[in-house]
């Protein structure tokens, strides 16, 4: 790298943080005091389980808004394609969290199933803090899914139609972003049985939901940290980018008129970001100098891609055998 490297203030790295991370850290933070209060108060195991998985959403998203800071910066002589991977580590951190928490939600849910505890008061204050809850991890989740839209550079939705396109493209969003979305579908989810189990207990009597509702939500945990613990270990080893980006990227290299074949082409995908390899074939008779143009013009043209950090193009003549089409779609190139 023969360019030096300028060096990055504090400050402006924050800013290139994940905002949803953030956010959720904040509103989990917020939840699991309200919730780990109420369940102080009335001892309800529905309640223990919410408040751990709000706990455990809380330092996740901080390990994850701090890995997302760091895996901006720049790159260096040392570590020249950046540090997009480094936001992988932080999440892999963030899954053994989630596990931890999940199995003392569980080891709880176990107990209660086996020693139903039943209704000890507090019903109202329970059910105030469980509202809170969905209302503040719903509105954590519709941001999340708004992010996942954006950043897949999917056409908007709104209302109900939201849902299903984030779903869809959930897997071309940023790391932080599908750890925020997985959590918090599980919070939303886990606060409804709670309320649910927390109600019906106060009008029935019927204790053993308690334990029934908590081993759930223990289990949509462990559910979300196998999720998570995949995406980002594929993410470390270097996973392939979608294949839409990657006829995307083929169909900006072979829209210039002097680009005869692409003979191969590898997109990796480090956090956020992909890095661009090709090897293309350019029409005969051209001097070396017009080929360098071309080869410039193309890395420009793909650079104007904001979730592209690089591109590197070499170039060879035409060899008369159209080697891309016969490209299998499956096999990275």
């Amino acid at each position: 790298m023969a360019e030096q490297v300028k060096s990055e203030s504090f400050m402006s790295l924050i800013k290139k943080g994940n905002t949803s991370s953030a956010v959720a850290m904040t509103g989990n933070a917020i939840l699991s005091l309200c919730k780990g209060g109420a369940f102080l108060f009335s001892g309800s195991g529905a309640m223990f389980a919410s408040a751990m998985h709000s706990l455990a959403d809380a330092i996740n998203q901080g390990f994850v808004f701090v890995g997302s800071v760091l895996s901006e910066k720049q790159p260096t002589r040392r570590f020249p394609t950046g540090f997009g991977r480094v936001i992988n580590i932080f999440c892999m951190i963030a899954v053994i969290v989630v596990t931890i928490m999940a199995y003392e939600t569980i080891h709880e849910g176990i107990n209660l199933l086996r020693h139903p505890a039943g209704s000890s008061g507090g019903l109202w204050i329970n059910i105030g803090v469980l509202v809170l809850n969905i209302v503040i991890d719903g509105a954590i989740l519709i941001k999340a899914m708004k992010e996942i839209l954006k950043e897949a550079r999917a056409p908007k939705a709104t209302g109900l139609a939201l849902v299903p396109a984030a779903i869809k493209n959930v897997r071309r969003a940023a790391p932080p972003t599908r750890l925020v979305f997985y959590e918090d579908v599980v919070a939303v989810i886990g606060a409804i049985l709670a309320l649910l189990s927390v109600v019906i207990i106060a009008l029935t009597n019927f204790a053993l939901l308690d334990g029934v509702v908590t081993t759930i939500i223990g289990c949509l945990m462990i559910a979300v940290a196998f999720r998570v613990g995949y995406d980002n270990m594929i993410g470390l080893i270097g996973v392939a980018a979608p294949q839409d980006i990657e006829d995307k990227v083929s169909e900006t290299i072979l829209a210039d008129s002097h680009v005869a074949d692409i003979q191969m082409m590898r997109i990796i995908q480090e956090g956020r970001y992909y890095h661009v390899e090709g090897l293309i074939e350019l029409t005969k008779g051209l001097s070396l100098a017009d080929a360098d143009d071309i080869k410039f013009r193309i890395q420009e043209k793909l650079m104007t891609n904001p979730d592209i950090a690089d591109a590197s193009i070499s170039i060879i003549e035409d060899d008369g055998v159209n080697s891309w089409s016969k490209k299998d779609s499956d096999v990275v190139k």
